[in-house]
C-alpha cells in the first residue's frame, strides 16, 4: 500500500459515527454538526478526516471529553463508555446530509 491510501484509511477511522440528539439537531441550524471521534484524535486530524470523508469546508471545530456516566438496572451498576465528541463548524456553502430523503 501506498503512503496516501495509509492516511486516507486512518482518516476514515477517525470519525465513528454522528451524534444525533435534541441539542444536535438545532445545531444544524448553525451549519454545525455533531460527531463521535476516536479518543486521542486531534483537531487538526478531525478536520482532515471531516473534509476529506464529506468534501466540505471546515470553519471551525471544537471538541470534548466526555466523562463516563454511571447506570443502574436494578441491582446492577455499570458505566456508559466515555468518547471524544467534536462539533463542526462548516461554511455556509456546505452541508452534510445526515437523514437519507426517501
Amino acid at each position: 500500500m501506498t503512503q496516501q491510501a495509509i492516511n486516507n484509511r486512518e482518516l476514515l477511522d477517525i470519525i465513528k459515527y454522528p451524534i444525533i440528539t435534541d441539542k444536535t439537531t438545532q445545531y444544524l441550524e448553525d451549519n454545525k454538526y455533531c460527531f463521535a471521534v476516536v479518543s486521542n484524535a486531534n483537531k487538526t486530524k478531525i478536520k482532515q478526516a471531516i473534509e476529506y470523508v464529506f468534501k466540505v469546508k471546515v470553519i471551525k471545530i471544537n471538541t470534548l471529553n466526555s466523562p463516563p456516566k454511571t447506570r443502574k438496572i436494578g441491582k446492577f451498576i455499570g458505566k456508559i463508555k466515555n468518547y471524544k465528541k467534536a462539533i463542526v463548524e462548516l461554511d455556509s456553502q456546505d452541508k452534510i446530509n445526515l437523514f437519507q430523503d426517501n
